[in-house]
């Protein structure tokens, strides 16, 4: 995901995506934990989408609070 494309969605939208990536996280974190793990990068992919998410949701938060 793109920061262009988490700035576009809603803080609910946000949240949902999170969600959805922190099992994906956790889901990789296992199969690399038992060998299964096929795609390595996509470990780190996932961990910067997380971070991106988080820095949008925390901007649009500081928005609405001084708004």
């Amino acid at each position: 995901m793109k920061a262009q494309d988490a700035a576009l969605m809603t803080p609910d939208q946000l949240v949902d995506e999170l969600v959805k990536l922190k099992k994906e996280q956790f889901n990789l974190r296992f199969q690399r934990a038992t060998g299964q793990l096929e795609n390595t990068a996509r470990f780190r992919q996932v961990r910067r989408s997380i971070a991106r998410i988080n820095t949008v949701l925390n901007a649009k938060r500081r928005e609405a609070a001084n708004a």
